[in-house]
Order: C-alpha cells, then sequence, then structure tokens
C-alpha cells in the first residue's frame, strides 16, 4: 500500500527526525506508528544517523501491531524486524538476528538491560505507550535510567500521557531529557509545579497544581513534545453513547445495600485511603454485575439482569458483531456460559482479531485492558456493550477506541448496562465527566459513608 500522509504525520516524522529526544503525544488512531516507522528508514538509510533500534511495547502491540505496519506499507518493506518475545531461549535468538528493529515488551526491559548489562546496543529507542513509565518506582523505569546515558535517539509515543494529571508526567519526561526540564527529581518538580492536596496527617495523596502550573509545564516541554488530538485532525465516524438502566431484583438489592454497608462502616473516616476505596469499589462493581467473590475466593451468584439486557441488546442488532467489555473472571465466565449458544469468542490471539475483523465472530468478549493500545478492531463491527464498568478513564477511551476510529465507516453505538442506585451511576458520571482520580473514588466513598453515619447511631 502506498503510503500518502497526512500533514500532521509527515510533520510527527519531521519532528522525530529533528529531534534526539522528542515524544509524540498522538490520539489514539492518528497513525503514531507509521509516522515512527518512516522516522526510523530515513534516519537508518538517508541519514545514516542509527544503526539499531529498539521498540518497548505492550505486549499485544509489540506482538502484532509494529509489524502489520511494516507490512502494510510499501515504503517501509526493507525495514528488517525482529521480535524479543517468548521464553528466554527466544528472546536470547532475537536479539543475535540481523534486523534494524528489535520490538520488545515491557516487562522485559529489565531483563534486557541486565541481559546487555554495559554493552548496550541500540542508539535509539522508541516507547511505545510511553504512559506506562508513569512511576518512578515502577523497576522499569530503574533499567531504562540506567541505560539511557548510551541511548543517542529517544522517542515517547502516547496518547495520554497524563491519565492522572501532569503529576504522571516527570518520570516520561526525564527519561527523554535526563531531569533538563522538569528538574532531576520528582520531590522537585511537585515542590515547584503543585501543593499538596488530599492527605491523610503527613501522607499526602493527590496533589493540585499551583496557579500557572500547568502553562509553564506546556512551555518548559514545547520543544520536545508535540500535542495533537484526533477530533481536531480526523474525520472521526459518529459516536453515540447509550445507559441501560437496569434494576436490580429486591434480594439483590438488599444484599448489595448490605454489602454496602458492612464494608463502608468497617472504614474508619480518617481511613479512607485510595486502597481502601478501591476495594470498596471493586467489591461493589462486582455485586452490581451480577456476581461477587466471596471470602474463599468461591464466586457467588447474585442476579441475572445485566445477562438479560445483553441479551435484549444482541438480539436488538439483528446479527451484526457485538464487542462486550466485562470486568472480572466471573463476569468472563458467566457470560461465555450464558452466551454459549452464539459460540462467543475471547479476544485472546491474534486469530482472534484477525476473525472478528473478517466478520466470522459475532460477540467478541474483551477485558478492556487487553483490548487497549494499538488493536484495531474497526473493520469487524461498530456495536460496544459495556457489560460492567470500570474506573479508569484511560482504560475506558482506550477499549472504545478499538472502534471508535478513523477507517470505522458505521455509526459506532456504546452502550453501557448500568445498575440503578449503585456505584455503577457514580463511575458512569466520573467517566462522562473525565474525572476518574483516586480523589473523585475517595469523595464517592465519603458520601456513601455521610450517609450511613447519619442513619446509624453511635454506640
Amino acid at each position: 500500500m502506498i503510503y500518502k500522509p497526512h500533514h500532521y504525520q509527515a510533520y510527527a516524522t519531521q519532528w522525530i527526525i529533528e529531534k534526539h529526544k522528542s515524544a509524540l503525544f498522538l490520539e489514539m488512531g492518528m497513525g503514531k506508528s507509521v509516522a515512527t516507522l518512516t522516522a526510523i528508514l530515513e534516519l537508518m538509510y538517508d541519514y545514516f544517523d542509527v544503526a539499531k533500534v529498539l521498540v518497548i511495547a505492550p505486549l499485544r502491540v509489540a506482538s502484532t501491531t509494529w509489524e502489520e505496519e511494516v507490512e502494510k506499507w510499501d515504503h517501509l518493506k526493507h525495514l528488517r524486524i525482529t521480535k524479543v518475545l517468548g521464553s528466554e531461549k527466544q528472546r536470547v535468538a532475537a536479539l543475535h538476528k540481523k534486523a534494524d528493529i528489535f520490538i520488545i515488551n515491557r516487562e522485559n526491559v529489565t531483563w534486557l538491560v541486565d541481559w546487555c548489562q554495559s554493552d548496550w546496543p541500540f542508539d535509539m529507542v522508541v516507547i511505545d505507550e510511553l504512559s506506562s513509565f508513569k512511576s518512578s518506582k515502577a523497576q522499569r523505569f530503574k533499567s531504562l535510567k540506567k541505560v539511557r546515558p548510551f541511548i543517542k535517539r529517544l522517542v515517547g509515543l502516547t496518547g495520554t500521557p497524563a491519565p492522572n494529571g501532569l503529576i504522571d508526567l516527570w518520570p516520561q519526561i526525564y527519561l527523554l531529557d535526563g531531569g533538563e526540564r522538569l528538574g532531576k527529581t520528582v520531590t522537585g518538580y511537585r515542590e515547584k509545579y503543585f501543593l499538596p492536596d488530599k492527605r491523610n496527617q503527613m501522607i499526602v495523596y493527590t496533589w493540585k497544581l499551583k496557579e500557572g502550573a500547568e502553562d509553564s509545564i506546556h512551555e518548559k516541554l514545547s520543544d520536545i513534545c508535540v500535542s495533537m488530538k484526533a477530533k481536531d485532525y480526523l474525520e472521526l465516524p459518529e459516536r453515540m453513547d447509550n445507559v441501560i438502566p437496569i434494576e436490580l431484583p429486591k434480594k439483590a438489592k438488599e444484599q448489595y445495600d448490605q454489602l454496602e454497608k458492612e464494608l463502608i462502616l468497617s472504614i474508619e473516616e480518617a481511613d479512607v485511603l485510595a486502597g481502601s476505596a478501591a476495594v470498596l469499589a471493586n467489591k461493589l462493581l462486582q455485586v452490581a454485575n451480577g456476581a461477587v467473590y466471596d471470602e474463599d475466593g468461591e464466586v457467588k451468584h447474585i442476579h441475572e439482569e445485566k445477562l438479560k439486557a445483553l441479551d435484549e441488546l444482541i438480539e436488538a442488532v439483528n446479527g451484526k458483531p457485538v464487542l462486550v467489555f466485562y470486568g472480572y473472571q466471573h463476569d468472563k465466565d458467566r457470560l461465555l456460559h450464558h452466551l454459549k449458544k452464539l459460540n462467543p469468542k475471547l479476544l485472546q490471539s491474534d486469530q482472534d482479531i484477525k476473525a472478528w475483523n473478517k466478520g466470522e465472530v459475532q460477540v467478541l468478549l474483551a477485558h478492556p485492558a487487553s483490548a487497549g493500545h494499538g488493536l484495531n478492531l474497526q473493520t469487524g463491527g461498530s456495536t460496544i456493550v459495556w457489560f460492567g464498568l470500570t474506573w479508569s478513564l484511560e482504560l475506558y477511551q482506550q477499549a472504545n477506541a478499538r472502534l471508535w476510529r478513523q477507517g470505522q465507516k458505521q455509526t459506532v453505538v456504546i452502550h453501557h448496562i448500568v445498575a440503578k442506585d449503585t456505584i455503577d451511576e457514580r463511575v458512569m458520571k466520573a467517566l462522562e465527566d473525565k474525572d476518574t482520580s483516586q480523589a473523585a473514588l475517595i469523595e464517592a466513598v465519603k458520601a456513601r459513608m455521610n450517609k450511613y453515619k447519619e442513619v446509624t447511631p453511635h454506640g
């Protein structure tokens, strides 16, 4: 296929070529991979500036997306790719191959750094999904930091550089410039641009920007980061969002209310930490979906209302393919059993993706975390059903972008099955407001706490 870049893709390619360290904050579906590969091709064979390139990516993207892009475009066909995936033996064999681009999943970055030791061979590194290096405490960050001095060119790619706010930016930018723009330490960065927000005595859980800090950070990064939003450049298909409210049966609602009350009253107000709030939210989301794990890890079935609503949705689309997102293992098991007559497929392999895109699958089940970055599913269907909601805005947006992206020919309809008077409604509102921060979760728990404290007499 002949590559005719959009003007913003040509700009992105030139940006990479001209800068030894750069970041492309391009939203989903804007063709980050081909723009980057075009830059690699030119740097390697026109400028003779790089010899060996390492691409670090999420596992599924590492195993499919980059190779598919090279195969798809005529001008890239001379690039030799090897995938450093699989067992240690397979990874070592891949590293010994003659290739231009070596692709590894991010979980194996530490292994690679340890294996190469001081003999780091890659003069250019591309981090596909730079936001997965947003924690300076993570081993993958520490490992890459170790070999950063040996890397001549570094490119970071992501559509969501700061999924939880600008506090996440420091580690990502540090890998690019060694602390030149945002400071040498995360503590220094926080002190310069942020004020403590939510805290419990000495422990600070959230930070808020100082006045003018956002503009100041953007200004600091403007020479190495280019940010582009899909809606400004792409003809995205129409999208319709639909909420399907369901009523829990009386007994199930009583169980839900009882569980919520027990969990909330077991938390002291001063101790509403992100961890305890997340545990509480997880339990309640499970019950809203229809089942929950008990203390022994056994699945306890509570209701089938969401399964019934899903049946109606599948019937209404009249044989058209449906992509269903689930939240928990027991959701997946119940869905597979309930829909067995339709022969549902789990999104697990490249074969599943191909079968879906060929129109051979009527119902595809996926966990949002496994259908994230880089998967193209838009040719297989245009209907999404959220059987269980996620508190992660990043996962939610990435998952929807599998179908709602450039190349989609149909209007994309996104259904959300929401249990009335449950945590589902609060999660749905948080997703609509684009506020799924830990602070919002803690506030949601505190709001419920106040309700129960008001009606519970103090003994």
